[in-house]
Order: C-alpha cells, then structure tokens, then sequence
C-alpha cells in the first residue's frame, strides 16, 4: 500500500511511525527542502501545479493531506484522472472557505453562531451595529488565528475590503461568542462509511493559537459533541480524520467554530493516550482499512504545544535537563526553524488526574524553554 501525502508539515512526520506500523509505504509532496517531513521517500515541488502532484501520485494507491492548501483545480484534475484523494474535492472545499462551511452547515441545521457574508462595509455595520462588536473573518488563507480580528467597525478590515478579490470575494462576519471554553470533536470515517471517535477534548488557546489540550473534555457531557462530528464527517462527506472546533456558551450550548479535514494539533495527545492514534486512523480511513479502537489507555491526558519563542530558541539546550526531571513526559519535536509563534513540538503526559497533569506538562514546557519567555 502506497499513501502520497500532500504537505511536509509535522502532521506528514508524525505520520510515518504509523505508516511503518502498518506496512504502509509513505511519500511526501513538501514545500521545501527544509520541510519538518521531509525524508527518502520526499518529493519537492509546487502543489498548486497539477503536471507536478500527478506526477508524484503516480502509482500510488491514495493522496492524502497535511494541509487544506492544495487549489480545488488540482484537486478535481487527480480526480478526473483516476487518483484516489481523500478527503475528496467536495469535502475540502468546506474546509477551504469558511462561507462555504458555514452555509453547509446551516443546510445540515448544526448548531453555529449567528453570521453574514458581507462584501461591503456597510453590511458589516447592518451587522455589527446591535452586536457593538463582532468576529471577522477571510474565508480562505486563514489559521492559528491569521485571518481572524475581533473588531467595533468596519473601518477595521479596511484593508481587507481593498483585497476581497484575493480573499474569496467577501468577508464571514459572526457574532462574539461569550464562550465558557472551547472543546474539540475528531472523528475518523472511512470511504465506505465507517466511523469512529475519540473523546471530545478541551483546548486551551494563547494568543490565538492551541497552547494546551485536555483529553477527555473535564464536567462535559460528551453526546451533543460525538453526534455533531458524526453529523459533519457524514453530511459532508468527509474521509480520513476530522477535527470539529467548538465553543460551549455559558449555558451550555455547543457551536460549530471552524472545521479541519486532516490529523489535526488537538488530537497529538491520541499517540500515547489512545489505543489507535489519529495518524494511524487517518491511514486507515483514507486507504478504507477497519478502524480501529479509540479507548483511552488511561483515565486523564494532556498535551502542551511548544511553540518557538524567538528566531533562535528551538528549546534543544534544555532537552537533557527536562527529560530528567520529567521521566514520564513524552517529548515530541518537530524539526522545525525556530520563530516566535510556531508550534515547534509538544509534550504529553497521561495519568488520573487531568489538573495534576496539565500542572507537570507546563512545568516540563518551562524546563524546556529556560530563561526564554513566550512574553
């Protein structure tokens, strides 16, 4: 079995342990010689270019993704011809342009903000005068909180209206949620229709990006969540992993915040928690293998991102120190460039008592760091 991965991000790293597992023969498409994936079997090319990614899928058995990047025109050309890909064109679209999914979803009548396509800054101020203050989005481009702005007026995302061509051709405004915390949904569905879940987590955000994951999601009644990734994954088509992003309100109500059709950083702690991780899920969903079990190998996990500080620290020169003091840590680095803001690796650690947990995992992270701050 052949698996092309497009993308040579850490989620196309953290894949090979468990093609190796598997039997599975994994190639990467990467951006760059520099990519944190990349090894024998990598590619280096262009994938907006379909001559170069169906080049490189020939011969093997599927394409998959570390990224939702690739243009829907090189998508539909491997489909047109005869390339299997998952998640397929119809289902990466909605990961692609948050109009799309937001429309899609309203279709399915899952559980969202209130929201509004506007093209120009006086719909926005329709919009915004009631709320006082509202979320704006691009459809496309953004993550890890790029694209993202929290604004009291149109004037704001001036700039944004100045490029609405190159941004999808409008704006996605959503009310503020005042959200008591936000939790996350993977679930893994295979081509012929089988589905599995892990537990729904809680995430913890700093400066707009996943600093801290806590598996299972504590106090949370877990049915609304499992029924809402199961209702994504199947109203949308979806094949391979996928992450439902939510907010819990204060009353207790869930919605749908953003959606990933991949591996995704809130499912990093399944490597050691869980009895088959999101990497090997993902591997067996895309290629139509069995599933396997998503039981949690002990009661609590927790993961902390470690993400660069500056242009120079990569955390290596406390590698040592850390690992003594934190024995039953699991540290995972990414192989990355430093810079300030990039998640560079992560740290997990399992146990019964998910506060004990997160309390060691960011001390471990600040033995990493030493004398660096993320301030």
């Amino acid at each position: 079995m052949r698996v092309g991965v497009i993308g040579g991000g850490q989620l196309a790293r953290m894949m090979y342990p468990a093609a190796i597992a598997l039997g599975v023969e994994l190639r990467v498409f990467a951006e760059s010689e520099g990519s944190s994936a990349v090894a024998a079997t990598t590619k280096v090319g262009d994938y907006t270019d379909l001559s170069q990614v169906a080049s490189f899928a020939s011969g093997l058995d599927v394409i998959t993704f570390d990224h939702e990047h690739v243009p829907q025109q090189v998508l539909l050309g491997l489909v047109e011809a005869g390339v299997r890909v998952h998640p397929g064109p119809n289902a990466l679209a909605h990961a692609q342009n948050k109009l799309v999914m937001r429309k899609r979803l309203a279709e399915l009548g899952l559980p969202q903000p209130q929201w509004k396509e506007v093209q120009t800054p006086g719909e926005l101020e329709e919009f915004l005068t009631p709320r006082g203050e509202v979320v704006v989005k691009t459809p496309i481009g953004g993550y890890d909180g790029k694209g993202v702005r929290v604004v009291k007026s149109a004037a704001e995302v001036a700039d944004w209206f100045d490029r609405l061509p190159d941004l999808g051709g409008a704006l996605l405004a959503e009310e503020k949620v005042e959200f008591k915390r936000e939790l996350a949904q993977l679930v893994a569905r295979r081509p012929s229709g089988q589905i599995a879940s892990w537990p729904t987590v809680q995430t913890i955000q700093s400066g707009g990006v996943c600093s801290e994951v806590i598996a299972p999601a504590p106090n949370l009644d877990a049915g609304p969540a499992l029924e809402i990734g199961k209702a994504v994954a199947e109203g949308l088509g979806v094949t391979g992993v996928l992450a439902v992003e939510m907010f819990e309100d204060q009353g207790g109500k869930l919605l749908v915040n953003e959606l990933a059709m991949r591996p995704h950083n809130s499912g990093h702690f399944s490597i050691e928690a869980a009895v088959t991780s999101q990497f090997e899920q993902h591997l067996r969903a895309v290629l139509d293998l069995p599933l396997g079990s998503t039981e949690l190998r002990a009661p609590a996990a927790v993961m902390v991102n470690l993400l660069g500080v500056d242009d120079d620290n990569d955390f290596l020169g406390n590698y040592q120190t850390a690992m003594a003091e934190f024995p039953e840590a699991k540290f995972h680095t990414y192989g990355k460039t430093a810079r300030k803001g990039r998640k560079m690796g992560h740290i997990t650690l399992l146990g019964e008592d998910a506060d004990q947990l997160l309390e060691r995992g960011r001390a471990a992270r600040s033995a990493l760091y030493g004398e660096a701050s993320l301030d």
